[in-house]
């Protein structure tokens, strides 16, 4: 393998790895700080065993997900160097205000929260994870500003005497219409993971102790985990509604920007009016359009997907072979190397990913549903198969962000910046000339190989962490340690930090 493939697998490894972990800090951080506003209000301990509960494996998740994602930063100037050199002006923007608007604000509020639940006033330690909780989904706002400017370049200019791309107006940047599509999906698709991570820990935990047939443990189940159920059931409700909502808006958006990958999403080979959405499909999707057969159809939904339209004139979808055609006359139909160039992305994985990034949130549906109906009128379950539920579903939203992701990044091959017809054409390069041309392909594989592993191992102690306080569930007796609730202690200022968890 060539310097080019292993870069593309090093950075695919890191980029899916680090995503798992971030969609459960954006909707979770929101979640612990409304179950903890709940105790400030109500002043009902239940919410501050749930906060306390959360809010353990909201810290377990930040802190994986923060050690991954800054192996991300150095990739773009040493592996991808040549494609920082390109567009580094303009997407090293976005980039530094995520870390000096967002992530500063994130880590110094964190660690407040962490240890100053006996330093601070009640209010105060409140405001602080509200911060985390805003400063998070702000930095998710940067970052995906960065990545739709890839997705569709705007807000700069192609300078040729330095053959570079230059920032020309930030706020065109911010004001991108791909960012503002891609994120409410993205915050929405989080959120839905949030949402099914505490519906489907806290269901599992209201069987178990209901199964007990214990009065105590009975009580516990309703009095403390229902009501989590009921806010994870809540938050999936809404976030589906979100996720599907906004990922129409960026169907039709992506249908003008990228209409190669939506013909790649959908394997349409040649362009049609009322196209079809292709449930499933068989043939050698890896080798193109050959022996491609939709055995399972839903007539015109992906032309809706696209248009807006089931029919006629307006429906139009072009095919993979109109894209390949279009894109050949208008940048050339060889590559620096002079092999041809292919304009539409691998079939098998863009449409495997987006039925995958579909379907796996089924199971965050079918939980908000049963949910709904086991703990209807009051009651607490004790069904085994809502148990079973609850715990298959925790992961599946996991994986279709991850698939969405991988359905994005895909989807934009053979481009690393997709020009933009409409605008600044010229800002476009290919993923072949955004590689390092000074790091050597064993020099990429033996970084491969490290992050690898190493991420194979913290993906063992994350994992080990969370099932292991997840199981331990919300403590049993929790109390009020905030300044105006105890007495004044004369040695109190001289109190060691705590880390109260």
């Amino acid at each position: 393998m060539d310097a080019l493939d292993l870069a593309r697998w090093q950075f695919a490894i890191t980029t899916v790895y680090h995503f798992i972990f971030v969609p459960l800090t954006i909707g979770l951080a929101p979640l612990v700080a409304g179950m903890q506003t709940a105790w400030v209000v109500t002043g009902n301990e239940r919410w501050l065993r749930l906060t306390k509960f959360f809010g353990k494996l909201l810290l377990i998740n930040f802190a994986l997900g923060v050690v991954t994602g800054i192996v991300q930063e150095f990739q773009f100037g040493m592996t991808w160097s040549e494609y920082s050199r390109f567009v580094g002006d303009v997407f090293g923007a976005p980039l530094a205000i995520e870390a000096l608007a967002a992530f500063f604000v994130e880590s110094v509020f964190l660690g407040v929260w962490i240890f100053g639940w006996d330093r601070v006033s009640k209010k105060v330690h409140l405001a602080c994870i509200w911060a985390l909780a805003v400063a998070t989904n702000l930095s998710a706002f940067f970052i995906l500003a960065a990545n739709s400017w890839m997705q569709h370049p705007v807000g700069a200019v192609y300078n040729p005497e330095t053959g570079r791309a230059e920032m020309s107006s930030i706020g065109e940047v911010l004001t991108n219409s791909t960012l503002w599509a891609a994120y409410p999906h993205a915050i929405a698709a989080a959120f839905l993971t949030a949402g099914t991570f505490v519906a489907g820990i806290a269901t599992w935990w209201m069987v178990r102790l209901v199964r007990t047939r214990r009065p105590e443990a009975v009580a516990t189940a309703r009095e403390v985990y229902r009501p989590a159920v009921l806010v994870g059931v809540v938050t999936i409700l809404v976030a589906g509604v979100g996720v599907a909502v906004s990922g129409d808006v960026q169907g039709k958006l992506m249908f003008e920007q990228q209409p190669g990958k939506m013909a790649s999403a959908e394997a349409l080979c040649e362009g049609e009016e009322a196209a079809a959405f292709s449930v499933l499909t068989v043939g050698d999707l890896g080798a193109g359009c050959d022996g491609v057969r939709h055995l399972v159809t839903i007539p015109g939904l992906a032309s809706y997907l696209g248009t807006g339209h089931f029919s006629g004139p307006e429906s139009y979808l072009p095919g993979v072979a109109d894209v390949q055609e279009a894109y050949s006359e208008r940048y050339g139909d060889l590559t620096a190397a002079g092999e041809p160039v292919t304009y539409t992305p691998p079939l098998e994985i863009t449409y495997w990913s987006f039925r995958l990034m579909i379907g796996l949130a089924g199971f965050s549906a079918a939980l908000a549903v049963a949910a709904l109906w086991f703990t209807r009128k009051g009651r607490v379950s004790d069904n085994l198969w809502l148990s079973r539920l609850a715990v298959a579903a925790i992961p599946a939203p996991f994986l279709a962000s991850s698939f969405g992701w991988i359905f994005t990044e895909v989807g934009r091959q053979p481009w690393v910046v997709a020009p933009n017809p409409t605008g600044i054409d010229q800002i476009r390069l290919l993923t072949e000339r955004g590689v390092s041309t000074a790091v050597p392909p064993g020099m990429v594989l033996a970084s491969m190989v490290t992050f690898t592993l190493v991420y194979g191992v913290l993906a063992v102690v994350w994992f080990r962490l969370m099932r292991r306080y997840a199981v331990e569930g919300a403590p049993d007796v929790v109390h009020d340690e905030s300044p105006e609730a105890r007495a004044e202690d004369a040695d109190d200022a001289d109190r060691p930090l705590s880390f109260a968890y």
